[in-house]
């Protein structure tokens, strides 16, 4: 029972974050009429907690290029 219940844990919580990245996406997709695939792909890519810097983050983007310059510094 716990192996399961462990399993449904981990695929619960892979569905809140991609439910953040979507949200995330959306939202900046929004402010700046679309992003490419390439910036939609390094934001697949972050961590539950970069994706939540993220979000903050975007209240102080001008531009793409805001976006870039903030994926670049999360390596």
């Amino acid at each position: 029972m716990e192996i399961v219940t462990s399993w449904m844990e981990k695929g619960i919580e892979r569905g809140i974050e991609q439910g953040e990245q979507k949200i995330v996406k959306r939202q900046l997709k929004r402010r700046f009429n679309n992003i490419d695939s390439t910036l939609e792909s390094r934001i697949d890519s972050l961590s539950v907690e970069q994706i939540e810097n993220l979000a903050d983050a975007i209240f102080d983007f001008q531009s793409v290029e805001d976006i870039i310059n903030w994926l670049d510094q999360q390596n």
